[in-house]
């Protein structure tokens, strides 16, 4: 619970050094020095618990994209020295290279060792990632094949995901950019998931390019979200659609990237929403906010909906941490808690303590970073994330790494949290 009293100076700059510490020391380190591959390109992503590869050589493209991110990020913010910037150029040329598909436009999902696809499918969440981590590449580099490429991916968005009935994109697709089947093929599904990772990467896009069209195309996005996607009351996120947004029970896709739960469990109830995400969103919706020149305080009723339903139903006031997921307007019976609404919750607390001045926004912050560092962070074992825990912290998936579970959420949550604490600090400006 907040004890209503805001942090003192010296415990901001405390908690700023210790995490400036684990990124230097520690979490990039393990990153720069076990994924990358020589032999073939590209980076391995599959570490167990004590961060040793387990053997599989399996490169989706999600992994590729997102360590293209982290290492851009990384080196963007200080980090990292010239090797970040060395990874992020060797990412690049690999994914260049294997994953762009040449005839219909569009990046491929899964790649063999040697970068050979395998998965010709397209699917919406990573065309996403292409965007946004080929323009945090740009903006950390200024290599301009990095940009094309973020615009070819725009492009091929552009023409074949938007949706022009009903707006918004169409998710899972064939190689041909055709819909895949219904039902658990997801072809005749949309997500807030996948419009909310929109949302990032056409706020990426803006700050590169400075484009009206980009800004226009990032407002509409913004739009639908707040308008189609939130339940009305609440303010919290639906799961899934219908393709003219009618709000669905969540299903499971066969094509998927996630181990969240059992395949095959069946629908989850439509009033289930994840706080995780929720502030996930809200953050990334001040961070187009800034980049479009609009005031925070225009976003300010929604972003307060979203971080006081995951205070009061979303934190675990006597464990700690961020359940997984959680009805709409009751507690959670399923407490489990995985490692990316962790960083997602950090993040969002901090901003909505900067936008609103609430102490319990700062608490909460608190009790996630704990959590997470005497729960999650394995610093014997290089200082990545557990994948999920249960509610007392004791591990439930105990790989580090695999095909969809990256240093993503774990190096970007930590490069947020070090910005917002170093502005808050003694002696920011």
């Amino acid at each position: 619970m907040s004890n209503g009293r805001h942090p003192e100076p010296e415990r901001i700059q405390e908690l700023h050094d210790e995490v400036d510490s684990y990124l230097s020391e520690h979490l990039l380190p393990f990153w720069m020095q076990n994924s990358p591959d020589p032999g073939y390109g590209g980076f391995l992503s599959y570490f167990d618990e004590n961060g040793e590869p387990t053997g599989e050589t399996t490169k989706t493209f999600l992994m590729q994209i997102r360590l293209l991110y982290s290492f851009s990020a990384a080196h963007r913010a200080g980090y990292g020295g010239e090797r970040a910037r060395e990874l992020a150029e060797d990412a690049a040329e690999f994914i260049l290279n294997h994953y762009w598909d040449h005839r219909q436009g569009g990046w491929y999902w899964i790649a063999d060792r040697r970068g050979r696809p395998t998965n010709l499918e397209k699917v919406g969440y990573g065309q996403c990632f292409g965007i946004y981590a080929f323009c945090e590449y740009y903006l950390a580099t200024g290599d301009e094949d990095g940009y094309q490429a973020a615009l070819d991916t725009y492009s091929a968005v552009m023409q074949h995901m938007a949706d022009s009935r009903h707006g918004g994109f169409i998710e899972l697709m064939k190689n041909d950019w055709q819909p895949r089947g219904p039902g658990k093929q997801g072809g005749d599904r949309k997500s807030l998931d996948v419009h909310m990772h929109m949302m990032e990467a056409l706020t990426s896009l803006y700050m590169a390019s400075e484009h009206p069209t980009h800004a226009r195309r990032l407002r509409q996005v913004i739009d639908l979200i707040l308008d189609r996607m939130l339940e009305p009351e609440t303010g919290t996120g639906y799961f899934q659609f219908a393709m003219d947004f009618t709000p669905l029970p969540g299903i499971e896709f066969d094509l998927t990237w996630g181990r969240d739960r059992e395949p095959d469990q069946g629908e989850r109830p439509l009033d289930l929403t994840s706080p995780g995400h929720n502030v996930e969103l809200a953050w990334l919706l001040l961070r187009a906010a800034d980049a479009l020149g609009d005031e925070r305080e225009d976003y300010a009723e929604t972003v307060r909906k979203l971080c006081d339903h995951c205070v009061e139903y979303g934190i675990d006031d006597q464990y700690g941490g961020v359940y997984a997921e959680t009805p709409m307007d009751r507690p959670t019976e399923l407490t489990e808690k995985q490692f990316w609404q962790q960083a997602e919750g950090m993040i969002g607390m901090l901003d909505a303590y900067e936008l609103f001045g609430d102490p319990k926004y700062w608490d909460a912050f608190v009790n996630v970073y704990d959590f997470l560092m005497d729960n999650l962070v394995l610093l014997d074992a290089g200082g990545e994330w557990l994948e999920r825990v249960d509610r007392k912290g004791h591990p439930v998936d105990t790989d580090l790494a695999h095909a969809w579970k990256i240093n993503y959420h774990s190096v970007r949550g930590m490069l947020e949290v070090e910005r917002r604490l170093d502005r808050m600090s003694p002696g920011a400006e």
